[in-house]
């Protein structure tokens, strides 16, 4: 568990806004967030997600709290195996290899090294609890040794309609074309394996494997109980896997809400494209830190609204780094103690790091040195 400033709760309390809303926090305060599949190396829409949940992490500690990060490993994925497939070497060994680049890079980053590292195929037996849950609540019906889960109205929940949600739904391979469902936008949350099915484990309903939502939602649920502070991961993550986690969490335990607050960090596109693998567009984080430092790209990242989607250009480093070089100078300037006070409470509000970067280059001194402190930037 993070350490806790006792110096920082004798003074009137100080709460964390996220997306308009105040939470207040009691004691120890409970982050998850959504990992990487472990089958390629990390570019800046991976990194982007990380470094903002390192920074509510990062002020939420400056303030006083106690803070539990558990950062997930989706190891047990179907992306992952056909990758592993492809380069003939095992899936356990590719997720290794491809977790300890992923963490090289975050230490790199100054991304803090979560407190719980769990990983899908630890958690298996989880899963399985989980769907006879689930089936035991009605929530969740078993076809030819396939547990789906009944979340065909989770979409409503991120303001989606039903289209879209099918959209999405076969983007993110959920197959809403599968007869054995009772609704296209129902889950697997136990699905069985087929004749070509090289990894499974033993269940109640024969050999299998977990679904994707159904790993964090029992991750979660075996990690910090039923209900977590604060949920971070990528803006592209809304719909299916965040609602439908969501989902299949408050129908297990009748518990709601499963997350007091989302933290999604807003989607990084190139030439106006999704960041992704299968465009062919990734900006890969080692090829940046080969001619900018660590704080920039960490600036890149974190000198907008949290939430809002973004394009990066290699001019817009360029200015992060130039953006970080005035702000080393302001340092060393006198400045002042109310800019000081003001640059941790603009972070306060809605993580508002452009506001926060305001004060610190026009007031200097303290102000700048602050910023640069709990925001990594050094």
């Amino acid at each position: 568990m993070r350490g806790v400033n006792p110096s920082r709760l004798t003074g009137p309390p100080m709460r964390l806004r996220l997306a308009g809303t105040l939470l207040p926090m009691v004691g120890r305060v409970r982050m998850y967030v959504c990992g990487i599949t472990p089958y390629d190396v990390t570019h800046l829409g991976h990194a982007a997600t990380y470094i903002w949940a390192d920074a509510a992490e990062r002020v939420l500690r400056w303030h006083g709290h106690h803070v539990t990060v558990a950062r997930n490993v989706t190891d047990v994925d179907d992306v992952l195996f056909a990758e592993a497939r492809r380069r003939g070497e095992s899936h356990t060994m590719l997720a290794t290899l491809q977790r300890a680049s992923f963490e090289g890079t975050m230490a790199t980053l100054q991304v803090r090294p979560p407190d719980l590292s769990p990983s899908a195929a630890q958690h298996i037996g989880h899963v399985i609890q989980l769907a006879a849950a689930l089936l035991d609540r009605g929530a969740a019906y078993e076809r030819n040794g396939t547990v789906y889960a009944r979340t065909s109205g989770a979409y409503a929940h991120v303001g989606f309609d039903h289209e879209t949600a099918l959209a999405r739904a076969t983007e993110f391979h959920d197959r809403p074309d599968d007869q054995d469902k009772d609704d296209p936008l129902d889950i697997a949350v136990w699905q069985s394996s087929g004749p070509d099915d090289d990894v499974s484990w033993p269940s109640p309903w024969g050999e299998g494997r977990p679904g994707w939502h159904a790993e964090c939602a029992a991750m979660v649920l075996a990690l910090f109980g039923p209900t977590v502070d604060i949920h971070c991961g990528g803006g592209d993550l809304a719909y299916p896997h965040h609602a439908c986690e969501a989902a299949l969490a408050e129908a297990a335990t009748g518990v709601a809400p499963f997350a007091r607050s989302w933290l999604r960090a807003g989607v990084v596109s190139v030439d106006g494209r999704k960041m992704a693998k299968s465009t062919g567009n990734l900006v890969l984080v080692q090829d940046l830190l080969r001619d900018h430092s660590p704080g920039a790209v960490r600036l890149l990242c974190l000198n907008r609204r949290w939430s809002d989607p973004w394009e990066y250009s290699a001019a817009e480093l360029v200015r992060a780094e130039e953006t970080l070089e005035r702000l080393y100078g302001a340092a060393a300037s006198p400045g002042s103690a109310p800019g000081a006070a003001a640059v941790p409470a603009a972070l306060l509000d809605d993580l508002d790091v452009p506001r926060a970067l305001a004060i610190a280059l026009d007031d200097g001194g303290q102000a700048a040195r602050t910023f640069i402190e709990l925001l990594a930037l050094g």
